[in-house]
């Protein structure tokens, strides 16, 4: 793991002939740490030439200088995307800190850029152990940040689990992900919440677009390039119909696949019959299955009594932020032997049928792929961008608050100047319309 002194310039080894993995494929091909950093770079380039809003954000931040003396610490996927984000936020003045939030989702070639920016420290590296995992959040925590970002929502844990002297000087932080802000709500249900978070996953320009559209198509980049097996003609089993699940399901059906959904709500059940999906319960569903993915943000999705059932080279995926839903323990205690039959696939041997699965059970589109599309990280990143901003320039109240409508309008707004396209807009007499009450039939 990368080391730094908080608050200076990173500390890099000279000797270029260190090799490191590269984690674009984590096909064991070495680089060196020169040719690491230009392949992370070019991964940054190509992110940004894709993300039009948070370019416009970015050079307002660099006029304005909105977070300027302020330290932010994040806890996030460390990949191309959140790069720019990252670069954003110390375009606007800050000094940044970032993290890993998943072990297995972090791009060295884009971590080992970063170290080179200015005002930007990164702890994060791929496959770290669980304790390097939590060390790397409290380097985080140790330059000692007045606003946080996290997807996950870890971060946020730690710091009132362990440093809770370090809440009062805290402003605020921003929640990416369902996981994180369930989390969070829970925190506040119980009165253990000491600090105002902003749930920039409730976003309509983040919900609606990253998590259908961004998880739809990467979930299946990650499954696809993974199995290089047909989709079409399977039966797809997808755990979960919320917006996640939706876009798995949607993307599913366009592949080809006769897709089931299971669910634990009624009225998102309905829903998923409405759209064309069989529902059914995941212990009906575990027997004709050729392809699962989880998608509830909840544990213990698929279990022993499921594996049990399954076909003989059944395959499992999560999409999931933590790797909860398929009960990894329950598998490998009944299994009578295990392989790697692919890159990223382990095989498990429970006697009369094998089980493969997909990048240890943890979130297939980043163990797997490369994550979500730039142009929807483009609004979600814009939208944590802008909330940092709004933390550092309003007091809140500690608690979950919403992300503020105008945010979200605007991000919208400037989404759809990227791309070209205009919208009408109400009179004066349609607004009366709108806004009234006396006018009937």
């Amino acid at each position: 793991m990368r080391d730094f002194t908080a608050g200076t310039t990173p500390v890099r080894s000279s000797n270029l002939s260190i090799e490191f993995k590269r984690l674009s494929d984590n096909d064991g091909i070495t680089m060196t740490e020169k040719e690491l950093i230009e392949s992370g770079n070019m991964k940054m380039e190509w992110a940004r030439k894709h993300m039009p809003v948070l370019a416009i954000i970015r050079e307002k931040f660099e006029e304005e200088k909105p977070l300027k003396g302020l330290k932010v610490g994040m806890a996030l996927h460390v990949e191309a995307k959140t790069a720019v984000l990252v670069e954003t936020l110390a375009a606007g003045g800050s000094q940044v800190a970032i993290s890993g939030c998943n072990p297995l989702s972090t791009q060295d070639d884009v971590a080992a850029a970063l170290d080179t920016r200015k005002n930007i420290s990164c702890f994060a590296n791929y496959g770290c152990s669980t304790s390097e995992y939590y060390e790397a959040i409290d380097k985080v925590l140790d330059i000692e940040p007045e606003i946080t970002i996290d997807d996950g929502a870890d971060l946020i844990f730690k710091l009132h689990k362990e440093r809770p002297q370090m809440l009062p000087k805290i402003l605020g932080g921003c929640e990416e992900t369902t996981t994180g802000v369930h989390r969070l709500h829970a925190m506040e249900k119980d009165g253990a919440l000491k600090m105002p978070v902003i749930a920039v996953n409730d976003a309509m320009t983040k919900y609606l677009f990253d998590n259908r559209y961004g998880t739809g198509q990467s979930a299946w980049d990650g499954i696809n390039r993974t199995t290089n097996l047909l989709v079409a003609g399977k039966n797809v089993v997808v755990a979960g119909y919320g917006w996640c699940g939706r876009g798995v399901a949607m993307r599913a059906a366009g592949l080809g696949a006769s897709v089931i959904v299971t669910e634990v709500d009624p009225i998102r059940a309905l829903e998923a019959r409405m759209d064309g999906h069989r529902v059914m319960k995941m212990a009906d569903a575990a027997k004709i299955g050729d392809l699962f993915v989880t998608a509830t943000g909840n544990r213990d999705i698929l279990t022993e009594d499921h594996f049990k059932v399954m076909k003989d080279g059944a395959i499992l995926a999560n999409s999931g932020h933590f790797n909860v839903e398929i009960d990894m323990e329950a598998l490998e205690s009944i299994a009578k032997s295990t392989r790697t039959v692919r890159h990223n696939i382990k095989e498990y041997d429970i006697g009369n049928r094998r089980i493969n699965v997909i990048a240890e059970g943890r979130l297939v589109n980043l163990a797997a792929g490369d994550g979500h599309p730039a142009e929807v990280m483009d609004m979600s990143f814009a939208n944590q961008a802008l909330c940092v901003r709004y933390i550092a320039e309003n007091r809140l109240s500690n608690g979950v608050h919403g992300v503020p409508r105008e945010l979200d309008t605007y991000v919208a707004k400037l989404k759809l100047e990227s791309m070209g396209i205009s919208t009408d807009e109400l009179t004066s007499k349609q607004e009366c319309y709108m806004s009234g009450w006396e006018c009937g039939t």
